[in-house]
């Protein structure tokens, strides 16, 4: 008996695995991605990088500007390497 509940079991997790895929594939087709939103635009993005790097702002003012955490700001200083080397560089 038990067998037989495994195999439901089974059979359904691999149905449920194929309607997965086929739901992703579609929305990928429709050009939609997964994941999280981001926070930030792209011209909030640059924005930011300027102001920390003119030294105008820091990041935490920055990100009290921009009502965001702190964290966020410095993931994002840390994937621009022009920012790194201005700021460091002092």
């Amino acid at each position: 008996m038990m067998q037989m509940v495994g195999a439901f079991a089974e059979f359904e997790r691999a149905m449920l695995k194929e309607r997965t895929k086929a739901g992703l594939d579609a929305a990928r087709e429709e050009g939609r991605i997964g994941g999280r939103r981001p926070k930030l635009s792209l011209q909030q993005q640059a924005e930011i990088r300027k102001m920390v790097s003119k030294g105008d702002k820091t990041a935490a003012d920055a990100a009290r500007l921009f009502k965001i955490h702190p964290a966020t700001v410095s993931r994002l200083l840390a994937r621009s390497p022009s920012v790194k080397k201005t700021i460091y560089a002092k």
